[in-house]
């Protein structure tokens, strides 16, 4: 019996409609793990600086988040990537919007990114399986 559950292995497509070789999320024993979020919106990076991305980047998540059905509540750990170490502190404010309740565990690096934009996050959450 297999119980790993993949999300979006449907080929979801990033920059530019390209079909992109793994899954949004993957689920094990109450355990998702989602894949690193930018910020785009049919497959194109939105406009904007570090505030309008990262709102989008976590808007991305989350969506993700539930549609496994899970919350941010869930979240034990984030990894977040920005290009611009001058990002951090409004990354920051933006970030505790979403997980101001639940705060998880994470780690901040600075990154070039693979598509142009100014942040990539990802999570790991847990579920007790029902």
């Amino acid at each position: 019996m297999n119980d790993i559950k993949r999300y979006g292995i449907e080929g979801g497509s990033g920059s530019g409609g390209q079909n992109l070789p793994f899954a949004r999320a993957v689920e094990a024993d109450g355990w998702l793990h989602v894949s690193g979020q930018v910020p785009m919106v049919n497959g194109e990076v939105i406009e904007g600086g570090i505030v309008a991305q990262a709102h989008q980047a976590i808007k991305n998540l989350i969506a993700i988040l539930q549609e496994a059905g899970y919350g941010t509540e869930h979240v034990v750990r984030c990894g977040v990537w920005l290009d611009d170490p001058r990002d951090f502190m409004s990354f920051n404010r933006i970030f505790k919007t979403y997980f101001g309740e639940h705060p998880p565990a994470r780690a901040c690096v600075v990154s070039s990114m693979v598509v142009d934009c100014r942040v990539e996050i990802d999570c790991i959450a847990y579920k007790k399986p029902v």
